[in-house]
């Protein structure tokens, strides 16, 4: 581990959070920008090329990467990672990335469970025909015995 003064790591740790202030600035801007509240009746996100949401994926595209590039900046900053040798370092990142990966791989399953359940019940529905009307009358059956209630 690097030993740094106190006056260093002071540095170090303003410059980081500056560094992070202004992608989460960059981050917010992104967002507004892309639902049409900075610039009135323009909407990227909104916009496709065939069919394609481009927009929308470029939108999501810029969050994900402004938001890893956070997490590794706190990681190897604050958590010191940067100056750890690498097999600790590859010892905390992995199972990181792996509770990402289980974490989105949750979501597209509970995804397809809930697309099936509502196909199913669209299915079920059954589909009544309200402007029918009965026709003739219902007569009870004249050769019933007792035996068959």
């Amino acid at each position: 581990m690097s030993a740094h003064t106190y006056e260093e790591s002071k540095t170090i740790a303003l410059k980081t959070i500056k560094i992070l202030g202004v992608v989460t600035i960059i981050e917010v801007l992104i967002a507004l920008t892309g639902k049409g509240y900075l610039i009135p009746g323009w909407e990227p996100y909104e916009s496709t090329v065939g069919g394609f949401p481009l927009g929308r994926a470029i939108m999501y595209l810029l969050m994900i990467s402004l938001s890893i590039y956070k997490a590794v900046l706190v990681i190897f900053e604050f958590m010191h990672m940067k100056y750890e040798v690498k097999g600790l370092v590859r010892s905390v990142l992995l199972p990181t990335a792996l509770l990402i990966w289980a974490i989105i791989a949750f979501f597209m399953e509970g995804n397809y469970w809930k697309n099936s359940r509502s196909a199913i019940q669209d299915k079920n529905i059954e589909q009544v025909d309200t402007k029918l009307k009965p026709v003739g009358e219902v007569k009870p059956a004249d050769n019933m015995d007792e035996s068959h209630h």
